[in-house]
């Protein structure tokens, strides 16, 4: 195949010297033009030519390239003698370059080189000196891939002819012939290792300014400055040729050390002074002359080579040649550099490699010493050592600084890489490794390195945070347990310092991340290091207080939780160490501020000095005084803030530090100096002064009796003076807790109760604070003689509050301990070793709670029965007073079976008959309270009977145990009636009868009847016939009929015993069941309710002062509904809104209370918003019920084949025949009802919300956590219950609101309705789905519904948002689940696809809610899957039909529209119906678990692309309308092994077309590469295909035509899009994708390189050419590219050259194709593959001279030539065209230079216009930015480079 085109392939490449028309033309240039009036020369110019000509034809073998290698060197010798110019020397150049192809045979390389010698022979060393840049390009590269027979042939070209060219012709090219020369010298073991580095020598003589007496040798007295400094520049930039640069620098570097070495270094410290240059040969100076930074960079970037034997070498020439005492790296380096070399040697210590580390000490540490150890002496520190240790002191004077400044900072980078993050860590753990190193390290990084992790958890995310705290922790754990501490208490002194620093709180910050994040649990660390901390961080608030400093509060809570957190790791044998004279050694129970001033300083000098090192000092304060000391501070800490009280959450703070402290030292006989007590009286008497501050100091109070509880336990209060004391504190803190449960201050209820608990145990035996409940409760003086402090209602409702906590609480342990609640749940467990009777504090006032029952006209009644009838542990209260009966006397007898002894009940030793009477009345007054909990608690509790006369006992419920009691009782007084008839006994009769009556009245009384409590009752009617006590005799015969018509009565289901399992405290509810109304309810049909009724309704819920009695109001709405429930609907809307703006307001101000630490005076408690839940439950109860027995009355009974209820299948029938709508009078009453229903839903809803997710519990105040969870969790509770209620009721309407919800909802809800669906009871799968389905259907077609299954429509849902629903929702169902829903899916889609133009509009919604149910069917495993698979996959299929059946019209829009309806409204982000296309990009990935077999996928993927992307492809639109879903759709289907030929199809489709290219690069980018990375992979000949388009330029007749200029410009603008499809596929395919079609690519490059303005395809398309080629660079390793070299060089010094005005060819490159080979040449400069580095010298100077230049300098390279005749020429430099400054710094990006602004118009601009606004700025800083590129040793951004090249290919602008 060809190689090169067939004709010369532009006119600049023909002729001798510089191609540049417009440089000075040359001497030979000029006897050229004299020569060729002369015939001989003629003859020999057209003999060349026709050689040269011969290489047109195509190379088919390598005999052809043999064959016009001699008839060109046939030619040559035909020269005549007096002529020694060479005719077209370019084009000569280029053929012979070519010829050096690494792909052929050695052969032709050897008759290359022949060919290569004669003309070099021919020619001279002079016009060789002239013509190096023709012919040395070809040369350069020969050497990395000669063969063994070729290597000679090369050396001795090069020695013969190369090195006989004078120096200062040879300086331009240096680096590249160095580059060269290298792969020669990789082999030290070959035959032509020596003449290749004699060769070398020779080149550096050459190069040298002085001559030498052997250059063989190797042996100069100087001048080779130039030499080294291209010598390393050619090691930095290839990596490839390291390894022969590495070989001689071993050979030739000299030596930079001092011939003197340790002694007169470490003693005289030449370092610090300028006596050790002195004493550097010349030869060595020259190495690091002008710039030293090239050689550091050279032995940076070997010490960072992948290659381990390259990494190795490098080490072996620092050790031997630059040591680190040398004062080359001490003094003429700066140090920057020598940090940037010192990190690149520590930097091979994560290779992890021995022989890397040994070399790296050996070159730290230097020469080892004759009688050195291995490590610091067992007394010695480790700074004391560095002072005596020779190789410790060598590092620290040498290397230390250096090392530091390094990691310092790659610890300080900014990088957000986790990898750089953590790279120093890994470095400082290794260097650790040696003492000498680490030890002397280790103390200035440690804290920056901690520093560096905390602020990089503070911006990255949880996987980059983890990867780097893994490798902080492993260095952490390195490090000396002194010198950590040393760091956080130097840390804290800084924090704590000044206050007014903003860095203050950042240290302390970091101190807290530091004890937190990292192990510091070392039994060192907890002994010893913390306690010693905590002491001084405590001394150190000492001294603040006592020198009346500020401290900034954040810093002081920070150092208090920072003293909280490690002192609470300290374990107890700590401070178990004292011994007896260890009391003596504190002065007091109070340090003295010189105590703590010595103490500190003692630890100052311990961690500054001694460096924490426990081997070599001792601790600073013993270990037997650690406890003491910190004890004394805390104590002194504590008393100082509870006298100003200024701080809270210091005085919390310090009491839980106290807390810990004594309780870790509860055996030492400190704790009995303490003096608490008086701190805490003192502080109880100061906020007992204002009522106001007892509220707000609740953590004060909350902390001293923590505190308190804590010296309890640890036995320091059992003296008798703190006894005493103890008692008086104790009851100023009930008092303050006692406050605090008052319902008006929620926010501490459980708190309160749990430290009544404590306060309990403290003072148990005596009974302090039921003494203190009690008084309160009865309104009498407390043992002070004062009043208490609230009405006697007031301590009722606390003590409501103190109930409610106390059981709950002693429930709580009793199911944790014993799984099971015992039969009392009063009886509480305190806090600490053993178990308090807590029912001590609650019995007697419950006693004095039950006596207000007595009196019904009371308020305190009012109370009483109402927080009784809604009590949920109202079994306590009736078992607290049974316990009480059944341990009278009385009692005792009566219940025995002995008849004796209950004739003597009266009669006994201890008459306590006035106690029972006591205790029957108040179950008598609890029974007849008559709620449905009190009922519920006498049918279903128990009570063990156990019997006199034998170990038997009896298990029998409340009710019956009371019956029992009664009769006996009753038995007993009759008996003894006639020897004592007294009023007392009268009385205990009469309530016992009473007692009976309302047990008897009760619903649950079935298992009674068993007891035929009519017998004894009738006999002892019959015996008070006779009694004058005829008043009792009502009360007998009620209870005889009572007990009769229970005795009568057959079992009914409705009396049966139903389980209560939920603890309710409201009010029994009216039920919402409506299925057996037969008749309107009882009532008053007529009655009006009052004008006001209503009104005066709302007024009593709205009006802040009935919060309270809320309950009685529910009551009274309750019965007034009931009465007129006729004018219900009339009034229920302002129900509903009334209860639903009262409900909204104490919610709000719910959460007020606990989202805010502030005090609020008044509040309303939570039962206000449960009452008012209740209250509107009430109304739509009875509402509902009402609606139901209207439209019963109207419509008619329904058959019973049809269900009653909502949650039938709502599915079957859905294809009956129409029905004629016929609506019932009550529909307004129902559109009132559903309204109402909506309105509920939503606010219930919000506090379910709330209460279960709420995102403010982040901010809740941490001082009622406890209280927050219980309220939260019972407001969530009765939510749920409301909601429950009214899905039972309406579902269809409740689970629309709820769609609405979430349909409505903005993106920032976090609860999603789905989790309340699944938990509720009515709310299964299996009932959701059909109501879902019903929904869709009352939108799309209603009709064919029947009259009970079509809604109001009150929601404002579109279809499209209703499907939406349904498909989250299933998402959100269980797996398990799917068997219940399975069937009506399937129905339901069988009945869409039967009809399915009235749902067209869900059909893609339904696609994807097919998708799902795939997704769910493939987690299960129930029923026929193989049935299920296949009916899913057919249903899938026809839906898809039917969807572009019904749609197809809309597909060109880029997107359609969710619903065409006029009422649908703007859906929000969530619920947003997804687009058709969006919706089958999402579904064609998992086709493969929708459709059953491969047909049916290939099947619907060419369905889908003839119906979607077909259309939208050939539309009149595109690429407009192609957005990113459907290329995204387009990419799925790419990854389809079953569509790979439809895909293809259309992906070809878009590619092709002419306005592929209008698409932005922005999508392009993002997602067509991918597409076309794809079809790269799938359809490896479309490159071949699209590169056959091109044809090659012809002239025949279109110069001249009829429309020659038109037929021009079509085939260059075919031309333009062949080459742009092409290179866009090279940049779109991996690396080397397509090196099997690169000959093609440089057939077809070379034919369009041969064009001509008026050829066609003509030289427009060189641009397009250029933008090829670019991609080539990116997408192909650099060895591939070697045939392309030869002829790019040519063009690319043709194509810059036509820049000048006076160029020949400026018709050839226009102004596009000049910017895009400017842009060639910034890439190639940029990315500096291998092989462009040995033709760099020709465009840019690449040495020293970028930036040192000699006096006589003049431009060589070909950019700076042209840029200096710019300047000549006076044009402008606006800098349009420069993209900014490179970036320099070591390890920065190398970025293109060239980069042109968006505003300016390419396609507009002249050529002229373009070379003074964008190329000559370029042209400028091209070479200074190259070399700042290289000294930067930053690699080239790949991906700015891409995006350059994918943005000029995308401009469609530049198309003609």
């Amino acid at each position: 195949m060809s190689l090169e085109p067939q004709r010369p392939f532009s006119p600049a490449s023909v002729g001798s010297g510089r191609s540049s028309p417009g440089l000075k033309p040359s001497r030979r240039q000029l006897e050229d033009g004299l020569l060729r009036k002369d015939k001989s020369y003629r003859k020999y110019s057209a003999g060349i030519e026709r050689a040269l000509s011969s290489f047109d034809t195509a190379q088919q073998e390598w005999a052809d390239y043999i064959s016009f290698l001699g008839r060109l060197l046939k030619a040559l010798q035909a020269h005549p003698n007096e002529i020694s110019l060479l005719p077209q020397s370019g084009l000569v150049a280029t053929r012979l370059a070519q010829c050096l192809n690494p792909s052929l045979p050695s052969g032709v390389h050897q008759k290359t080189l022949e060919v290569y010698s004669y003309i070099f022979s021919l020619i001279g060393s002079q016009a060789l000196a002239q013509d190096l840049h023709l012919y040395f390009p070809g040369l350069s590269s020969v050497l990395s891939f000669a063969s063994l027979t070729v290597r000679p042939l090369y050396i001795a070209l090069l020695e013969d002819h190369i090195v006989k060219i004078d120096g200062q012709a040879l300086r331009p090219a240096l680096k590249s012939i160095i580059l060269s020369l290298l792969p020669g010298l990789e082999e030290e073991t070959s035959e032509d290792f020596d003449r290749t580095i004699g060769l070398v020598d020779r080149i550096r003589y050459i190069a040298s300014s002085q001559q030498v007496a052997d250059p063989t040798q190797g042996e100069f007295s100087g001048g080779d400055e130039f030499f080294w400094q291209c010598f390393f520049l050619a090691s930095i930039t290839s990596s490839a040729r390291r390894q022969g640069a590495l070989a001689y620098l071993n050979r030739r570097l000299p030596k930079l050390g001092h011939k003197r070495r340790r002694q007169s270094v470490v003693s005289n410290g030449h370092a610090s002074n300028g006596e050790g240059l002195n004493e550097i040969s010349t030869e060595a100076l020259a190495v690091v002359s002008p710039e030293p930074g090239l050689l550091v960079r050279c032995f940076a970037s070997g010490l960072a080579d992948p290659q381990i034997l390259v990494q190795r070498g490098f080490l072996d020439l620092l050790v031997s040649h630059i040591p680190l005492d040398s004062p080359v790296l001490q003094q003429k380096i700066n140090s920057k550099d020598l940090e940037l070399l010192v990190g690149a040697a520590v930097g091979v210590v994560t290779r992890r490699d021995m022989s890397l580390n040994r070399r790296l000490w050996a070159w730290l540490l230097g020469p080892e010493p004759a009688t050195e150890g291995d490590g610091p002496h067992e007394s010695m520190s480790v700074r004391e050592e560095t002072k005596t240790s020779p190789t410790a002191v060598y590092f620290s004077q040498y290397g230390l600084d250096a090392l530091r400044g390094y990691l310092l900072r790659a610890i300080e980078s900014k990088s957000i890489a986790a990898t750089e993050r953590a790279k120093p860590f890994r470095l400082c753990l290794s260097l650790m490794d040696r003492w000498e190193v680490g030890g002397l390290l280790v103390t200035d990084v440690f804290a920056p390195a901690m520093r560096s992790a905390y602020n990089y958890s503070q911006v990255a995310n949880k996987e980059q945070i983890d990867e780097v705290q893994r490798s902080a922790n492993i260095f952490f754990d390195g490090v000396e347990s002194g010198l950590i501490w040393g760091e956080l208490v130097r840390l804290i002194a800084s924090g704590l310092g000044d206050p007014t620093s903003a860095d203050s709180s950042y240290q302390l910050e970091l101190v807290q991340y530091i004890t937190t994040r990292f192990n510091i649990r070392e039994d060192e660390m907890l002994i010893y290091h913390i306690p010693i901390a905590g002491l001084a961080l405590f001394s150190m608030l000492h001294q603040k207080g006592q020198q009346n400093g500020a401290i900034n509060q954040k810093s002081h809570k920070l150092a208090l939780s920072i003293a909280s957190n490690i002192l609470s790791l300290v374990p107890d044998r700590t401070f178990q160490l004292e011994g007896p004279k260890s009391e003596g050694e504190v002065s007091g129970e109070v340090l003295t501020s010189d105590e703590v001033e010595d103490a500190l300083g003692r630890i100052r000098h311990f961690y500054v000095h001694d460096r924490g090192d426990l081997g070599i000092s001792e601790p600073p304060v013993h270990s037997r005084l650690l406890g003491p000391y910190l004890v004394a501070l805390c104590q002194m800490l504590l008393s100082n803030e509870l006298k100003s009280l200024q701080s809270q959450s210091t005085i919390e703070e310090l009491a839980k530090i106290m807390s810990t402290l004594i309780l870790k030292m509860r055996k030492s006989h400190i704790l009995d100096r303490l003096n608490l007590l008086n701190p805490f009286q003192n502080a109880l008497n100061n906020i007992s002064q204002d009522s106001q501050a007892k509220i707000a100091f609740f953590p004060t109070i909350s902390s001293i009796t923590s505190l308190l509880f804590s010296l309890h336990r640890a036995g320091a209060l059992k003296s008798e003076p703190r006894v005493e004391g103890t008692k008086s504190i104790v009851l100023s803190l009930v008092h303050s807790f006692w406050s605090h449960l008052s319902p008006s201050r929620p926010k501490h209820h459980v708190e309160s109760v749990r430290h009544l608990r404590q306060l309990e145990a403290i003072t148990s035996p005596s009974r302090i604070i039921e003494a203190v409940v009690a008084t309160s409760i009865s309104g009498h003086k407390t043992s002070e003689g004062q009043m208490s402090d609230c009405t006697s209602l007031e301590a009722a409702r606390r003590f409501s509050v103190l109930w409610a906590h106390s059981v709950q609480a002693q429930g709580s342990r009793n199911e944790r301990a014993k799984g099971h609640r015992r039969a009392s749940s009063s009886t509480l467990p305190g806090d600490g070793p053993g178990e308090l009777d807590f029912s001590r504090i609650l019995t007697r006032p419950l006693l004095l709670l039950l006596d207000a029952l007595a009196d019904e006209d009371t308020e305190m009644y009012s109370f009483v029965s109402s927080w009784l009838q809604s009590l949920p542990s109202v079994s306590d209260v009736f078992l607290v007073l049974i316990r009480g009966l059944r341990s009278l006397n009385i009692v005792d007898r009566v219940m025995s079976n002995d008849p004796a002894s209950r004739i003597d009940a009266m009669d006994g030793d201890v008459d306590d008959s006035a106690e029972c009477l006591h205790l029957l009345r108040h179950l008598y007054h609890l029974v007849k309270l008559s709620s449905e909990q009190i009922w519920v608690t006498l049918a279903g509790a128990t009570i063990t009977i156990s019997k006199r006369k034998s170990d038997d006992t009896e298990v029998v419920s409340l009710q019956t145990f009371l019956v029992q009691l009664s009769l006996r009782v009753l038995a007993a007084q009759e008996m003894v009636h006639e020897r004592n008839t007294t009023p007392l006994a009268t009385s205990i009769r009469r309530v016992a009868l009473q007692l009976l009556y309302q047990i008897f009245q009760g619903p649950y009384t079935g298992p009674l009847r068993e007891l035929e409590v009519e017998i004894p009752l009738l006999d002892m009617l019959i015996a008070s016939l006779d009694d004058l006590e005829t008043d009792l005799q009502p009360l007998y015969l009620d209870l005889v009929l009572s007990t009769s018509k229970l005795r009568a009565q057959e079992v009914s289901h409705s009396t049966r015993l139903r389980r209560n399992t939920r603890a309710s405290n409201v009010t029994p509810r009216l039920s919402f069941q409506s299925e057996q109304i037969d008749e309107e309810p009882q009532g008053k049909p007529n009655s009006q309710p009052p004008p006001r009724l209503i009104e005066c309704i709302r007024l009593g819920f709205t009006s802040p002062s009935s919060r309270f009695y809320l309950d009685d109001w529910v009551n009274f709405l309750t019965e007034a509904l009931v009465i007129y429930e006729n004018t219900i609907f009339q009034n229920m809307i302002p129900l509903v809104e009334c209860f639903c703006k009262q409900i909204s307001t104490v919610f709000g101000e719910l959460k007020v209370v606990f989202a805010e630490s502030h005090v609020t005076s008044q509040t309303s408690p939570e039962s206000t918003l449960i009452s008012l839940l209740n209250g509107l439950e009430q109304v739509l109860a009875r509402a509902h019920e009402r609606l139901v027995a209207e439209e019963a009355k109207n419509v008619g009974s329904k058959s019973p084949a049809q269900p009653q209820g909502f949650f039938g299948n709502m599915v079957t029938g859905i294809l009956s025949p129409e029905v004629t709508e016929n609506r019932s009078p009550s529909a307004n009453n129902r559109l009132a009802v559903l309204l109402s229903f909506q309105d509920t839903v939503r606010i219930s809803f919000s506090i379910w919300s709330w209460a279960g997710y709420s995102h403010d519990n982040d901010q809740q105040d941490a001082s009622s956590v406890a209280t927050f969870s219980y309220t939260s969790l019972r407001m969530r509770n009765r939510a749920r219950r409301i909601l429950e209620h009214l899905f039972a009721a309406e579902p269809l309407e409740c689970l629309e609101t709820l769609a609405m919800i979430w349909c409505r909802s903005g993106s920032d809800q976090k609860t999603p309705p789905f989790g309340l669906l699944h938990v509720l009871d009515g709310s299964r799968p299996k009932n959701t789905m059909p109501a879902m389905f019903n929904a869709i259907y009352n939108r799309t077609n209603p009709l064919v519904l029947d009259q009970t299954r079509v809604t109001t429509l009150t929601s404002q849902l579109s279809e499209t948002e209703l499907v939406g629903f349904l498909v989250e929702y299933t998402k959100s169902v269980e797996d398990d689940a799917m068997d219940e829903i399975w069937p009506d899916c399937m129905t339901f889609l069988r009945d869409v696809l039967a009809n399915p133009m009235p749902q067209r509009q869900i059909l893609p919604n339904l696609l994807e809610f097919t998708v799902v149910l795939a997704e769910k069917l493939e987690n299960t495993s129930f029923g026929d899957q193989k049935r299920m698979r296949r009916e899913l996959s057919d249903l899938f299929t026809r839906l898809l039909t039917a969807t572009f059946t019904t749609r197809g019209s809309v597909l060109d829009l880029p997107s359609s529209s969710a619903s065409d309806k006029p009422n649908s409204q703007p859906a929000s982000r969530l619920g947003k119906p997804l687009d058709l296309v969006e919706v089958l990009a999402l579904a064609v990935p998992r086709l493969g678990l929708v459709l059953d077999s491969n047909d049916r996928i290939s099947a619907a993927a060419s369905s889908i692309c003839t119906s979607v992307l077909s259309p939208i492809f050939r539309s009149k639109n595109f690429p407009d309308n192609a957005t990113k879903a459907t290329i995204d759709l387009l990419y799925q289907l790419s990854r389809l092994s079953q569509a790979s030929k439809v895909w293809r199809r259309e992906a070809n489709e878009a590619f092709n077309d002419p306005r592929f290219f209008a698409t932005s690069s922005d999508l392009i980018e993002s997602s067509w590469m991918p597409i076309l990375r794809q079809l790269s992979i799938s359809d490896r000949d479309r490159l071949p295909e699209l590169l056959s388009r091109i044809a090659p330029p012809t002239t025949a007749g279109i110069v001249f035509g009829v429309g020659a200029v038109s037929a021009r410009l079509e085939a260059d603008r075919r031309t333009q899009l062949v080459l742009r499809r092409v290179a866009l596929l090279i940049l779109a395919a991996a690396e080397d994708n397509y090196v099997q079609h690169l000959p093609l690519i440089q057939e077809k490059m070379n034919e369009l390189l041969a064009a001509t303005a008026t050829s066609s395809p003509s030289s427009a398309a060189r641009a397009d050419l250029y933008m090829l080629l670019r991609a080539l660079i990116l997408r192909t390793t650099p060895s591939q590219l070697a045939p392309f070299w030869p002829v790019l060089n040519a063009e690319l010094h043709a194509a810059l050259s036509s820049v000048l005005p006076d160029s020949e060819n400026q018709e050839t490159h226009n102004a596009p194709s000049t910017l895009q080979a400017c842009k060639l040449l910034d890439l190639l400069i940029t990315v500096a593959p291998d092989d462009f580095q040995l033709l760099e010298w020709l465009y840019i100077t690449d040495t020293i001279d970028a930036v040192y230049r000699p006096a006589d300098w003049q431009p060589s390279a070909l950019v700076d030539e042209i840029s200096d005749e710019l300047g000549a020429l006076g044009q402008s430099s606006p800098g349009a065209g420069l993209s900014g400054p490179q970036i320099t710094r070591v390890g920065g990006k190398r970025r293109l230079l060239l980069e042109v602004e968006d505003g300016l118009d390419l396609k507009r601009m002249e050529k002229s216009e373009l070379v003074a606004k964008v190329l000559r700025p370029w042209f400028g800083h091209l070479s200074i930015t190259a070399f700042e590129g290289v000294y930067g040793m930053g690699s080239p951004d790949l991906e700015q480079c891409e995006k350059s090249v994918l943005s000029d290919i995308c401009d469609d602008g530049t198309i003609l």
